[in-house]
């Protein structure tokens, strides 16, 4: 038997043993929570799983919003021949054979192969290749998951040939119908062990899970086993089973044991993918618009994710030169200074000193008029043609150079009573250009007097 031959159907109980968020994994659409926009009555996705018209598809989200769940339902709905691997552990090799076998199936038996790969984004780009023959041929119908941009991470030929769906982070309401779901579930969750969970407990378990499903169940089974444990220590038995049902003596989860289960959160952050970029650039944005709030919450949001504190004063800098430039001129200096400290005192005494580089940034008066300066000096430097520096700017070290009239005509700006010479300082082809353009904000406001004079 080839290892690729169609695998049983999935058993529909799931072993007991089995970690609460696999076993209250959705069976059937209508349970996958907080995926409507997608799955509802009605939704083009869903009407094409439920009437088996499935083209190849990219399902791209966070952890723990449905992804391989989705793919395993529509293992469920289909008549096509269903195969699964990871990413992680599936090489060109396997590829290859999966892909003969889909041709051979088709062929034989006029049977498409759905494919599911999850983690599809860890594919280089010579196993991503493999797939494209048999998806233009219609062999295989490939479902790709990922929690990276797919506009970065999949190949552009395989991306056209795939609609991508975006599945969103499940919202504290969703997380709370799922854990209400495990607690009253008696068959695959915790109904059968008499267990409460107050309100604030819920709501804890659904900030700290930060939109991910799983992350809320496998802390609401520890929680449950914290509270088996402080019941088992008080000499308390565990409330038993009546004819199927729960007595009425409970267990008790509170915030307070949430909170000491769930010390250490982990930020939805990957310091490499699409996130790393996103928060950077709000931070960024944030101080650009001069909302000190909102940019010392997104630089706390990367620090406390771990993001390279150098890294972020690496942005302070190039910030307080490209947004606020000489409408305040101290701003490179603190930029500059945040840096030097959080390198010189380390982490994580260095967060203050990056909040308060931000928050000056965010505060300090705005222009861009350095940073277009350069823009359009460089451009005039790459395209246009190189004139030669005038003679009257050229030093003249040496009589041969003196005798070609190199510094002929130069004044000495200091000798002027304003401090300034009646001197073009341009080549010909651009005198009277103007690069720098001072805005009226700030320091530059000055600056724009003085230049205008």
């Amino acid at each position: 038997m080839s290892l690729f031959d169609d695998p049983e159907p999935e058993p529909d109980v799931t072993p007991a043993s089995a970690p609460l968020a696999e076993r209250m994994r959705p069976r059937a659409l209508d349970e996958l929570v907080g995926q409507d926009a997608l799955l509802g009555p009605g939704r083009p996705l869903r009407l094409a799983i439920e009437q088996d018209r499935l083209q190849s598809l990219i399902l791209w989200g966070p952890p723990g919003t449905g992804k391989t769940t989705l793919a395993r339902l529509i293992a469920r709905l289909t008549r096509a021949r269903f195969i699964a691997f990871s990413a992680v552990l599936a090489g060109i090799k396997e590829i290859k054979t999966v892909m003969a076998e889909a041709e051979d199936a088709r062929r034989l038996r006029g049977r498409r192969t759905l494919l599911f790969v999850d983690e599809i984004h860890r594919f280089n780009k010579a196993q991503q290749d493999a797939f494209l023959p048999r998806v233009e041929a219609g062999d295989i119908v490939l479902i790709g998951a990922t929690t990276e941009n797919p506009s970065f991470e999949v190949n552009s030929a395989l991306l056209s040939r795939s609609k991508v769906y975006v599945l969103q982070p499940l919202g504290a309401g969703d997380i709370v119908a799922i854990l209400k779901r495990a607690l009253e579930d008696a068959e695959r969750g915790l109904g059968g062990l008499g267990l409460t969970a107050e309100p604030d407990a819920l709501a804890a378990l659904a900030r700290y899970a930060n939109g991910d499903a799983r992350v809320a169940l496998n802390l609401l089974e520890m929680a449950a086993g914290a509270a088996a444990a402080s019941r088992s220590s008080t000499g308390l038995e565990r409330p038993q089973q009546v004819e199927g049902r729960p007595s009425t003596a409970s267990e008790r989860i509170d915030a307070a044991m949430i909170a000491d289960l769930a010390q250490n959160r982990a930020l939805l952050y990957d310091k490499t993918g699409e996130e790393h970029f996103n928060l950077i650039s709000a931070l960024h944005k944030s101080m650009r618009n001069s909302d000190p709030d909102a940019a010392v919450y997104w630089l706390a949001r990367m620090i406390e994710a771990g993001e390279d504190p150098l890294y972020i004063a690496r942005r302070l800098v190039r910030f307080a030169s490209e947004d606020v430039g000489n409408a305040d001129p101290q701003a490179l200096s603190v930029a500059v200074a945040a840096k030097d400290a959080v390198h010189f005192i380390g982490m994580p005494e260095g967060n203050t000193a990056l909040a308060q580089a931000a928050i000056y940034l965010a505060t300090a008066p705005k222009s861009n008029a350095v940073y277009t300066a350069y823009l359009r000096a460089a451009e005039a430097a790459s395209t246009e043609i190189a004139e030669p520096v005038p003679l009257h700017l050229r030093n003249a070290p040496t009589r041969l150079m003196k005798g070609l009239d190199y510094g002929k005509g130069y004044k000495y700006a200091h000798d002027e009573p304003e401090g300034i010479a009646d001197m073009e300082c341009l080549p010909p082809a651009h005198r009277g250009r103007k690069f720098y353009e001072p805005t009226n904000r700030g320091r530059e406001a000055g600056i724009r007097r003085k230049k205008d004079e």
